[in-house]
């Protein structure tokens, strides 16, 4: 029987959740392109409570356990002594969510001397070094497409909210004041604006699309270029690179994986590229923007505002600069594990548990790493260095 290591981030501070804000969720059976959501056999838990922190579990314990198998699960994952390391040695499988990632090392991999299977208990799946996976015959799997619509939805939200200066404006409100003066001195309209997309796979396409009815002028750059209906569909212009493109942009969202091709992508000299004004959000990988580089255009004016969901390391320490810029909107990695997203995240995980324990494939679109090499959605998004 398998020993299987699940990180996962903290409860409520006031506690586990004894009721909820919503009855039900809405029933999502297939993604845009056809993708049929998570299919596990059952599932032990309610859509739409909270499955992504420690007491939800991913409602993985009962069954896990009804078949013999050890479910530990911790939110201790750094640190000398943590539980995750003194856990790891005899671990056969790994489950870790990005927003509280349990970064699988090429030294933890080598320690994980009976690790067969890491799992993202969502999408990404940067935290776990693909490149000792692939020597160490590990499969990596994450839950493709379960929370890429919640992310896309966060982007627009988040673009929303630095255009049209929501958040200062909002704390006006809690301050106990009212000088409109005040809120809209920051304040544009998003109609008319130029957007452009780093990357458009499922995210990024899904943000577009969604963006598209605000009568703004659509970009795009990525390595596989969409097909020609869908750029016509949406009057989307293509660039080679996102050096070509931002220059036109008033407004440039991230939605790529981390690889080496687009770590540290957004520095002080693609940054100065941008019009001086633009918008930035970063709901993909911190590590795709450099973070001193996004504070200083942020405070000399180069960058209108920064509004990001992720960071490196994560959870960001206290003193993290992105905290403290000037015209930011950051969220703690909170965009793709929306309470809708848990229950799908949750059912994919088991769905991939069962194929593991059964011997049957895992769905090619949930595979990153398998048999010695990048695989499936894997092959499709990233690259490796060696």
């Amino acid at each position: 029987m398998a020993k299987v290591l699940c990180v996962l981030y903290d409860d409520p501070t006031d506690g586990y959740p004894t009721s909820y804000a919503r009855d039900d969720l809405p029933a999502i059976d297939h993604y845009p392109g056809g993708q049929t959501a998570p299919t596990p056999s059952e599932v032990d838990f309610t859509p739409g409570h909270l499955l992504g922190s420690v007491s939800g579990e991913l409602g993985l314990r009962r069954f896990l356990e009804a078949a013999g198998h050890t479910l530990v699960v911790t939110s201790d994952k750094d640190g000398v002594g943590s539980v995750f390391d003194r856990e790891l040695p005899d671990a056969e499988v790994v489950i870790s969510q990005p927003f509280w990632p349990a970064y699988l090392t090429p030294e933890r991999v080598v320690a994980a001397k009976n690790l067969k299977l890491a799992i993202t208990a969502g999408i990404g799946s940067d935290h776990v070094d693909l490149d000792a996976a692939i020597a160490q015959g590990v499969t990596v799997a994450e839950v493709t497409y379960c929370n890429s619509i919640s992310v896309a939805e966060h982007v627009v939200m988040m673009t929303l909210s630095l255009v049209r200066n929501y958040l200062p404006s909002h704390q006006v409100v809690l301050d106990g004041g009212w000088n409109i003066a005040d809120c809209v001195a920051r304040s544009y309209d998003l109609e008319g604006m130029h957007v452009g997309t780093v990357a458009a796979g499922r995210i990024g396409l899904a943000v577009l699309r969604r963006l598209a009815p605000f009568d703004v002028q659509l970009h795009y750059t990525d390595r596989h270029r969409l097909p020609e209906d869908i750029e016509r569909e949406l009057g989307l212009t293509f660039h080679e690179t996102a050096a070509d493109m931002v220059p036109h942009c008033d407004v440039v969202t991230i939605n790529a994986p981390l690889h080496p091709e687009t770590e540290g992508l957004f520095g002080d000299e693609l940054l100065g590229r941008m019009k001086r004004g633009a918008y930035l959000i970063n709901t993909a990988r911190a590590k795709i923007a450099d973070r001193d580089a996004v504070d200083r255009a942020l405070r000399s004016g180069q960058l209108a505002g920064y509004a990001g969901d992720v960071w490196y390391p994560q959870p960001a320490p206290p003193d993290h600069p992105w905290r403290t810029m000037p015209h930011h909107g950051m969220t703690p990695h909170i965009s793709g594990s929306s309470l809708s997203a848990q229950a799908r995240y949750a059912a994919g995980t088991r769905e991939i548990l069962e194929a593991f324990f059964a011997g049957l494939p895992i769905r090619d679109e949930y595979l990153i790493v398998d048999g010695g090499a990048l695989a499936g959605t894997g092959a499709h998004s990233y690259s490796v260095t060696k």
